[in-house]
């Protein structure tokens, strides 16, 4: 898509469609980073931003259990031959 860059101010920019913001998954903030002679803007979100609420949640409510605990506590004849611990 090719598009002119304008004037706001004593700065440059650019003007980008409402539909390719919608598709990038950009809400408010961003990253721009020059690289390779190219301007990339992503979303400055963080992927992980609301895990550890999520995981703090999960403990309170004993969410956070491992299903195969026996099968780690248990070793094997390979565990105890092969490993170095």
């Amino acid at each position: 898509m090719k598009t002119k860059i304008i004037r706001i101010g004593n700065s440059q920019g650019v003007r980008i469609p409402k539909p390719l913001i919608e598709q990038s998954g950009i809400t408010e903030e961003i990253e721009m980073i020059l690289r390779d002679n190219e301007i990339v803007l992503r979303s400055a979100e963080t992927i992980r931003k609301d895990w550890e609420a999520s995981f703090e949640k999960m403990a309170e409510q004993g969410d956070d259990v491992l299903f195969d605990q026996e099968e780690i506590e248990k070793s094997s004849d390979w565990d105890e031959t092969e490993w170095t611990w």
